[in-house]
């Protein structure tokens, strides 16, 4: 198994990174939260998970450790496979997906993008305990100071596509596309969240 890989970041892109470790370029796939902690050029370390198929040997990258367990524990689920599990840590962070299943928060699973209402009833008994006790830590905020006039998740947003090799120009074009999604969620009262906004920005700049 590997454990985890350290190297420079040499691309990233909407699928995952490509690390360089010992003069070899690894592909990662990571959900839009860990991109949005690498930079190109710069050196990272990736917490790893190798998914063999016959066909394939797939590396998923996560940015801690413990979101590298709650993806191996997520595919123990019956019909739960790496994307699905990847979508549930691109929705939610791993202590939030602990409190979803201690408190079968059917809701809050079937925003994840793949799992409907029954397939989020049958997850919510197969994976409940298995995720551990929520621990109540909430992670630190990246967001710092937001510069007067702009909104949090802007700034974010725009730091976290320029870190991935966008041009500003580009970025920018990308944060008026995502716009009415971060609208949509201020009006239900909700704070826009950077995972799924990134998600969307990435997509949009595949078009």
């Amino acid at each position: 198994m590997i454990s985890f890989v350290e190297g420079e970041v040499v691309t990233a892109g909407p699928e995952g990174a490509v690390v360089l470790v010992g003069g070899v370029g690894l592909l990662v796939h990571c959900n839009p939260d860990t991109l949005a902690g690498l930079t190109v050029g710069q050196s990272a370390r990736l917490h790893t998970s190798l998914v063999v198929r016959e066909d394939s040997l797939t590396l998923y990258g996560f940015g801690t450790e413990d979101e590298r367990v709650v993806f191996e524990v997520a595919q123990t689920a019956s019909g739960v496979g790496p994307r699905v599990a990847m979508a549930m840590l691109a929705t939610h962070r791993p202590d939030t997906l602990r409190t979803v299943f201690a408190t079968q928060d059917l809701k809050a699973l079937t925003l994840v993008p793949g799992i409907g209402p029954k397939g989020a009833q049958k997850l919510l008994i197969e994976l409940k305990g298995r995720l551990g006790e929520p621990t109540g830590k909430v992670p630190a905020s990246r967001e710092g100071e937001a510069a007067p006039g702009v909104t949090p998740w802007r700034g974010q947003l725009l730091e976290a596509l320029t870190g991935l090799g966008w041009t500003a120009r580009d970025a920018e074009g990308a944060l008026a596309e995502v716009e009415p999604l971060a609208a949509e969620a201020e009006a239900r009262g909700e704070s826009p969240q950077l995972p799924v906004l990134l998600r969307a920005a990435l997509r949009s700049m595949r078009r």
